[in-house]
C-alpha cells in the first residue's frame, strides 16, 4: 500500500529505510532516536552519523542500517515547535518528511516508514504533526512510486482532530447498529429509472425505437460486471488511472491487475478507496460494491465509518484512514 498507518515498533520493520527523528548534530538521543541506535548498534551508527553531520532543520542524512532489519536509516531534523511562528515550523516539518522520501527514492528504496516526527520532546502538537506528515507524504506520492509507513508504537499519542472525531461518533452513535440492517439496493435506482423512462415514453415525442433502446440501455447497466462499471465511471468522471490509483492509495501493481484480468475483483476496502477517490454519492458507491457481492451495512463500523464521509462530501482518504485507524478498523486502500 503506497501510505498506511500501522501500530508496530519502527526497529522491527522491513522497509527498506526507516526514519529517524534525530537532532541536528544526529548524535544520539531518547525515545524514537535512541531505540533506533541501540537497535542498530549505537556505536557503529554513530561513527557513520558522525561522518554527515551536521545537518540543519528541515534536511536529512542516509547512514546504512547496520543490525536493524531495514537497509537504511534516514535521519531527520525535525522542528522545535514555536507556537508563534507556526508556518514556519509546519514549513520546516513538511521539508523533513519531503527530503527523507527523496533521499529514499534516490537510494532506490521501494519502502519506508516514519515516526510521528517532532511530536515527541520538541513538542510539536500531535494532531497537528499527523497533518503535516500526510500533507508531506501525500503530495510526494503524487509524483512518485513508494511504499511509505507511518509508524505509531503508543496508540494513545495518535491523535486526530477534534471536530473531524466529534462528528464522526455522532454519525456513528446515530448510525451504527448491532443488528444487520438490510443493505439499500442501487437496483432500485434503476427500477427508478426504467419506470421513469416508461412515463416518457408515454408522450408522442417519444418513439417506440426510443423506448426500447433505453430498455437495452438499463439492462445492460444492470448486468454490468464490477471492472466494466469503475473503468465506465473513471471515463465518465474524466479522469485517467493514475489519478485515480493515487488518490484511491492503491498500488500501481494492484490496479493493474483490476484493468487487466478478467473476472478480477478486489477486496471490500479496495472498492470503497476507489469510490471515495471518484467521489461517488452514495448510491453510486452502494451499486459498484454490488456488482463486486458487497454491500454496506449498519452493523459494520468501518462501513458506518467510511459512510460518513461519503454522505459529508469528504473524500480525502488520508483523513479517512486516520479516523479508521483510530477505530481499530481495516484502512481503505491495497497494494
Amino acid at each position: 500500500m503506497p501510505f498506511s498507518i500501522v501500530r508496530q515498533d519502527i526497529t522491527k520493520m522491513k522497509a527498506d529505510a526507516i526514519v529517524n527523528a534525530a537532532n541536528t548534530a544526529l548524535r544520539m538521543g531518547g525515545g524514537v532516536c535512541g531505540a533506533i541506535f541501540n537497535a542498530a548498534g549505537a556505536e557503529k551508527l554513530q561513527q557513520a552519523c558522525d561522518k554527515v553531520s551536521p545537518i540543519k532543520t528541515g534536511e536529512a542524512a542516509i547512514t546504512p542500517g547496520f543490525r536493524l532489519p531495514a537497509k537504511y536509516v534516514i535521519h531527520a531534523a525535525g522542528p522545535v515547535y514555536n507556537s508563534k511562528n507556526k508556518e514556519k515550523c509546519a514549513e520546516l516539518l513538511r521539508s523533513a518528511y519531503t527530503n527523507s522520501l527523496a533521499l529514499a527514492v534516490e537510494n532506490k528504496c521501494e519502502s519506508i516508514a516514519f515516526p510521528l516526527i517532532s511530536s515527541g520532546i520538541y513538542g510539536y502538537p500531535k494532531d497537528e504533526a499527523l497533518r503535516e506528515a500526510t500533507t508531506a507524504i501525500t503530495d510526494f506520492l503524487a509524483e512518485h512510486e513508494i511504499d511509505v509507513y507511518l509508524a505509531v508504537f503508543d496508540k494513545a499519542s495518535f491523535v486526530v482532530g477534534k471536530e473531524l472525531m466529534g462528528e464522526v461518533e455522532s454519525y456513528i452513535d446515530e448510525h451504527y447498529v448491532d443488528t444487520h440492517r438490510q443493505a439499500r439496493s442501487s437496483r432500485l435506482d434503476i427500477e427508478k429509472k426504467f419506470f421513469a423512462e416508461e412515463e416518457l415514453s408515454a408522450a408522442p415525442m417519444m418513439s417506440p425505437v426510443k423506448r426500447q433502446q433505453s430498455l437495452d440501455d438499463l439492462m445492460a447497466e444492470l448486468d454490468e460486471p464490477f471492472s466494466d462499471a469503475l473503468f465506465r465511471l473513471i471515463d465518465s468522471k474524466g479522469k485517467t488511472d493514475v489519478e485515480v490509483y493515487k488518490k484511491a492509495n492503491i498500488d500501481r501493481k494492484l490496479f493493474s491487475k483490476i484493468r487487466s484480468v478478467k473476472g478480477y475483483t478486489p477486496k471490500k476496502p479496495t472498492i470503497l478507496a476507489l469510490a471515495v477517490a471518484l467521489e461517488l454519492t452514495l448510491d453510486e458507491t452502494d451499486d459498484l460494491l454490488e456488482r463486486a457481492g458487497y454491500a454496506l451495512s449498519h452493523a459494520s463500523k468501518f462501513d458506518v465509518i467510511v459512510e460518513y464521509f461519503i454522505v459529508s462530501g469528504k473524500y480525502n482518504i488520508f483523513d479517512i484512514n486516520e479516523v479508521l485507524f483510530k477505530y481499530d478498523q481495516p484502512l481503505l486502500g491495497g497494494a
